[in-house]
């Protein structure tokens, strides 16, 4: 599907873009695999990674997600867009509210208008589970946009593309993640933690790309996508790199939740149900059929709230420690 196909990652300089690449790279012969991000440095630095010189797919563009004009010109020709920009610090978006609106919000607004007017196939776009039932602004943005690309479909008319969101947990060991705080912690004596109840589900980077690689492959348009998930809690998580590092709880920070949900219970109404996965559905979609056929699913019978505090399936303490 993807050999001799160009794609664009909006804010492919990120954690996720990196992992993105390399493992795309290996599986596909790309004619262009573009990296969209409004960092010169981030890009120089990939660039030393992953250079223009000996990787011959390669494209490197600057341009910011809130510059619709910059984004008609990145996705000239492009086949499959992965939008991954997004402004992603909890407490930030409490401080810079419309800074995180301008981004969040407007550039997947600017994404999807850039996707219609060039004739790209599909977009993925990248959620978060704070987008479930948001107490913070980050959370309210990112659902916003998931609602624009889900909306974005209504908008195809004759065009031959799709819109899908894929919705996931903590990434394990990403830039801005708990874990290099917890080891730059450890090296000075003391674990800060805001509330020793909190959990969160979890997920790899290398696990990430594989389902969005998934979503493009099968996505239909209209899904999100929520990836059956692991959960671990907070002090466990402590544990796993070290337990004799003293433990300072310092409360809750602004915006920040006790437990973290993809499913709300709202949601579960219009969901279906995988082996590996659940998909939300928009509530008037007109042949839910099609997608159960699709993905090998299942109505959901019962209302549920798919939470990291009530999932089974928890992550142990030795398990961290692999992972970690």
């Amino acid at each position: 599907m993807l050999n001799n196909k160009s794609i664009l990652i909006t804010g492919g300089t990120g954690s996720f873009g990196k992992a993105f690449t390399k493992i795309i790279l290996k599986k596909f012969q790309l004619k262009k695999l573009i990296i969209f991000s409004r960092d010169e440095f981030k890009q120089y630095e990939m660039k030393k990674i992953f250079s223009e010189k000996t990787i011959k797919c390669m494209r490197y563009f600057l341009g910011d997600v809130r510059d619709l004009s910059r984004l008609n010109l990145a996705f000239k020709d492009v086949d499959y867009v992965i939008h991954a920009a997004a402004l992603k610090q909890v407490d930030t978006a409490e401080y810079n509210p419309f800074e995180f609106i301008n981004t969040n919000i407007i550039g997947a607004q600017n994404v999807i208008e850039a996707a219609l007017q060039n004739k790209v196939k599909k977009v993925i776009a990248l959620s978060t589970d704070k987008a479930a039932a948001p107490i913070n602004l980050y959370g309210a943005t990112k659902l916003c946009s998931d609602k624009l690309f889900i909306s974005a479909n209504n908008l195809s008319g004759k065009r031959n593309i799709s819109f899908s969101v894929v919705r996931y947990g903590n990434v394990m060991n990403s830039r801005g993640s708990v874990i290099p705080l917890f080891k730059q912690n450890k090296k000075q004596g003391t674990f800060n933690i805001t509330d020793k109840r909190m959990t969160r589900f979890n997920i790899t980077l290398k696990e990430g790309v594989e389902f969005v690689l998934y979503a493009l492959k099968k996505s239909l348009g209209c899904e999100i996508f929520v990836p059956k998930l692991k959960s671990y809690n907070i002090l466990d998580l402590a544990k796993s790199i070290s337990t004799k590092t003293k433990i300072n709880f310092v409360g809750i920070r602004e915006g920040e939740k006790i437990n973290e949900e993809m499913i709300t219970i709202s949601d579960s109404y219009n969901a279906i149900e995988s082996r590996r996965f659940y998909i939300i559905l928009p509530t008037k979609i007109e042949n839910k059929l099609k997608y159960l056929k699709k993905f090998n699913a299942k109505l959901i019978k019962k209302p549920f709230s798919y939470n990291s505090s009530d999932n089974p399936e928890k992550l142990t303490i030795s398990e961290l420690k692999k992972l970690i």
